[in-house]
């Protein structure tokens, strides 16, 4: 079978009608996947699937809310009378909000808390919402993968966003336990590991790395001054390690989380 393959297999996207979201549930279909896209905006949600079944793919475009677990239940349902079976989830549903972001004059004492709970919860608990939803179709496949999207705010100290880097920590902790859960329960029959993301640009972080000339912020200067390649990276460049991850070219990996961050993480900036 062809490196990287996902021919005759059926995956979830969470978040699938964002910018990475894009870029996702097409690379997937590219290598012979069916595609459930499933998030909140049903007209950007039915155009992604359109453009897939145009193409000759399948793909379903089902709206849900990750932090509903009623709708992603009637989700699964769907993508089950469509499909007949699940046999992977993409937890890419996750972001931030203005709310949520602590800049150098904020009261370090009296945060948002109301926001940054709400960013917590979306992040962490929508992928675990997810993952309890279709996680049991996906072992019943016999040969399941959960790719879960974890953040350079994990691993380095990233300015103004607690609550978001909190939550992406608690990403990291929760792929490997449950790693390892699974595989305790499972065998190798259903995997789970994560992609930490380096900086791309998407709607909700343009305004903070760009300008409305397209030059870069003093934020975003500081980012590609961090970043060993001087650069931002393009959805695209997350597609070899999530098509990896979900094919059975990963067979033997597990709990494991790849960064694909131009070299962000590893840089200390000296």
């Amino acid at each position: 079978m062809e490196f990287g393959s996902l021919k005759d297999k059926v995956v979830v996207v969470t978040g699938g009608t964002g910018v990475l979201g894009e870029s996702f549930v097409n690379s997937i279909h590219s290598r012979g996947g069916t595609v459930a896209v499933l998030g909140r905006n049903r007209e950007v949600a039915e155009k992604r699937a359109s453009v897939i079944e145009a193409d000759g793919g399948k793909a379903l475009a089902v709206v849900a809310d990750v932090m509903d677990i009623n709708s992603l239940s009637e989700a699964k349902d769907q993508i089950l009378n469509k499909f007949g079976k699940i046999d992977a989830l993409v937890n890419a549903a996750g972001g931030n909000m203005p709310g949520a972001v602590i800049e150098p004059k904020t009261d370090l004492f009296n945060i948002d808390l109301e926001s940054m709970s709400k960013v917590m919860n979306l992040n962490l608990f929508g992928t675990i919402n997810a993952t309890q939803v279709f996680g049991e179709e996906i072992a019943k496949s016999g040969n399941g993968t959960i790719v879960n999207i974890s953040s350079m705010t994990s691993q380095r100290v990233i300015t103004k966003v607690m609550g978001y880097s909190i939550a992406k920590a608690a990403i990291d902790l929760y792929t490997k336990w449950f790693a390892v859960e699974l595989a305790n329960r499972y065998g190798d029959k259903v995997r789970m590991n994560a992609i930490a993301p380096g900086f791309f640009i998407t709607e909700q972080n343009r305004t903070l790395l760009t300008n409305e000339d397209k030059s870069y912020t003093d934020r975003g200067n500081l980012v590609i001054k961090q970043t060993p390649f001087k650069r931002f990276g393009v959805p695209s460049e997350l597609e070899g390690a999530l098509i990896w991850l979900l094919s059975d070219d990963s067979k033997f990996v597990t709990g494991t989380i790849i960064n694909v961050d131009g070299g962000f993480a590893v840089f200390g900036g000296v």
